[in-house]
């Protein structure tokens, strides 16, 4: 039987669309790509030369430009060059051998010199043997031969009257109103104790009108309180949980707004007065510079007396705080309590701040002491 051509072909694929077949492009690049491949990856194995290829050619850099005459002039000739005559170079019109140009000392340009350290304390009444110089400025120190500010700077007190009862009176807050700390200055008498924020803009001068005025100086620093920083004494403030390293570059920015303050105090910081680990490097400090510390009283977790006797620092606490009412009648109110104390205990310190109505108050308070038997002191002198 003759073959049907309308009959489909078993056992053979064969497509037809329209009468041309499919020629199979995708398969045959692929192909293509792994052939190039395998033979990338064979030369990279067998030959070891990254740069096979590659167009090369080595050159000789040379310049035309003489980077530095002045020492292509003075270098030792290379021996196996062949050189033999010696190298000479002309300078300011003369000739010298290789390696024996004169050297010419460094001339900087001209600048302002700084003034020495005794020449910066002129009119400051800082003796420069109590003085070091820091990146911040002076801060006190002890001299060689053991004299500290505490000994340098108090006022002198002589105790004529042993028996009597000794108050000491400190006001605080001076130097931020330079008008208002001038004007406690004239009122106050000479044996009130005045201690000064690190923050007044003419802090200087202030304080040494008042040391001119007979009075005592201290240095304020701050402290951290509990309720820091929604309670902050001010810039640079001491604070627990920070390195000793911080908290001394601290202090020395503090020590150095001013000179001539005998001893330091406290501006709030129950919280650090309250850590032995924060507050021992700080007293130490102050022990080896000579300088005195007085606790304002305000807590009664502070250890600064117990790291004070460890350090040999001169020290004392407050006892009241006068005018934490400021008004006249309160004011004179916290005065006799302090008056009362004095009598039993022999002496008291009392602290005020330096708002006009407690300032004029106390001085007032003052001028009457004589009849009651009680003598005004400054504070140093209730510092053991």
């Amino acid at each position: 039987m003759a073959n049907d051509l309308s009959t489909p072909l078993r056992g053979r694929k064969h497509r037809v669309d329209g009468g041309r077949h499919h020629f199979p492009l995708a398969r045959t690049l692929f192909g293509v790509s792994i052939v190039i491949l395998l033979g990338a990856l064979g030369r990279i194995v067998l030959v070891d030369d990254p740069l096979g290829g590659r167009p090369m050619a080595e050159v000789a850099i040379t310049s035309t430009r003489d980077a530095n005459a002045v020492a292509n002039a003075v270098a030792v000739p290379n021996a196996s060059a062949g050189a033999t005559s010696p190298v000479t170079i002309t300078a300011d019109d003369q000739q010298f051998p290789a390696g024996q140009v004169p050297l010419v000392p460094y001339e900087p340009a001209e600048t302002t010199p700084r003034p020495s350290l005794e020449v910066s304390l002129i009119g400051t009444g800082v003796l420069p043997e109590l003085a070091e110089e820091t990146v911040n400025g002076i801060i006190p120190r002890m001299s060689p031969t053991g004299l500290g500010p505490f000994d340098a700077y108090r006022r002198p007190f002589d105790e004529i009257a042993p028996n009597l009862a000794k108050i000491a009176i400190v006001v605080t807050g001076l130097g931020i109103n330079e008008q208002g700390s001038m004007n406690a200055i004239d009122q106050l008498p000479a044996d009130i104790t005045l201690a000064f924020a690190p923050y007044g803009r003419s802090l200087v001068g202030t304080v040494n009108t008042a040391r001119a005025s007979g009075h005592e100086v201290m240095l304020e620093i701050p402290l951290e309180p509990f309720d820091y920083p929604q309670n902050d004494p001010g810039p640079h403030t001491m604070l627990t949980g920070e390195t000793p390293r911080a908290n001394l570059d601290k202090l020395f920015w503090l020590m150095s707004r001013f000179g001539g303050y005998f001893s330091v105090m406290n501006n709030m910081g129950a919280r650090f007065t309250a850590s032995a680990g924060d507050m021992s490097p700080v007293m130490e400090e102050l022990g080896l510079r000579g300088l005195g510390y007085l606790d304002d009283g305000s807590s009664n977790r502070s250890v600064a007396g117990q790291l004070a006797e460890a350090n040999n620092v001169p020290f004392t606490r407050a006892t009241t705080m006068l005018d934490a009412n400021p008004s006249r009648p309160a004011i004179l109110s916290a005065i006799a309590s302090l008056e009362a104390q004095a009598m039993e205990t022999g002496s008291a310190i009392g602290i005020i701040s330096a708002l006009p109505i407690s300032v004029q108050t106390v001085s007032e308070w003052a001028q009457e002491l004589d009849a009651k038997g009680i003598v005004l002191v400054p504070a140093s002198a209730l510092m053991k």
